[in-house]
């Protein structure tokens, strides 16, 4: 019998459907004769003495869970997700520099610094990428501080917001999709795929619209249903970050698809998996061989 450890904090018990997703894993992680132990960070000294770990809380560098990944690391023990996956992932700059080395089709982008920012500059994006466009800052997750813009006013006042937080910001040629799909990667093979059904406010999956939060639809989608060419561009996408598990937002727009962004950590408890029933069987032995 395996330990897995589930290394968690208070907001991801605060969701009642990110804590029934937990309880899940658990018990298929039990069904397959493993013990599982949630770990808080307060209980961080004992990752050592698990067997694998599962990071179910936000990811980024900057905080405990990436302590808690190069803690696993470094003593030799299965993570997801891992440290490296993390570090790219966090930063959009490193992530699209891994896509386009492997040749993975993304939106036309250029990165900005920020002593590159002006209205001549703007000009000269909108006249070869046209409007709107879309920027974004690196460090952005769960879609904020991701902006469209639609004219060089607009673009230097959003840029020069982003450009407080960080040195460079992401510009992209703007995709039109009434949803996006995400392909879950595990290992470099599917582990499930799904629809994002964007709402009519909003060009994100998540924003916040008159002081409320609009949140996606969610489809589980089986997999001969979902169009070749967005399958394989997902595992390309996910095979160019790593070997471990993504969420590869993709959008499709006539015969063209092309990859909007990779998540390390994706959602899994909004109903992806509904045509998946094995999901968490595979992420209990892609961990523990099992």
């Amino acid at each position: 019998m395996s330990r897995l450890g589930m290394f968690v904090d208070r907001k991801t018990l605060s969701s009642a459907e990110q804590l029934t997703a937990l309880i899940h894993c658990r018990d298929v992680a039990e069904m397959l004769g493993h013990s599982v132990e949630f770990i808080f960070p307060v209980d961080i000294h004992r990752i050592p003495q698990m067997d694998a770990l599962f990071i179910r809380a936000r990811t980024d560098p900057m905080n405990v869970t990436y302590v808690a990944a190069r803690m696993a690391s470094f003593h030799g023990i299965p993570v997801i997700d891992d440290p490296r996956s993390i570090q790219v992932c966090s930063d959009k700059i490193n992530m699209y520099c891994q896509l386009m080395k492997r040749g993975v089709a993304i939106p036309r982008t250029v990165f900005l610094s920020r002593h590159e920012i002006s209205p001549g500059k703007a000009d000269e994006l909108f006249g070869d990428m046209g409007s709107p466009l879309v920027i974004k800052e690196p460090s952005t997750s769960f879609s904020l501080r991701v902006e469209k813009v639609h004219d060089a006013t607009e673009f230097l006042k959003v840029a020069r917001r982003f450009s407080k937080l960080s040195d460079w910001i992401v510009v992209q040629q703007f995709v039109e999709s009434v949803y996006d799909w995400r392909i879950g990667v595990l290992g470099g093979e599917l582990l499930y795929a799904c629809k994002y059904t964007i709402p009519t406010a909003t060009f994100k999956i998540q924003a916040s619209v008159n002081g409320h939060v609009v949140y996606c639809d969610v489809l589980s989608v089986p997999p001969e249903e979902v169009p070749p060419d967005v399958l394989t561009l997902g595992l390309e996408a996910g095979k160019a970050i790593g070997d471990g598990l993504y969420g590869v937002d993709i959008k499709k727009s006539g015969d063209h698809a092309c990859v909007i962004e990779v998540n390390d950590n994706p959602s899994l408890e909004s109903g992806e998996d509904a045509h998946y029933p094995l999901v968490y069987q595979k992420i209990v032995a892609h961990l523990l061989g099992a």
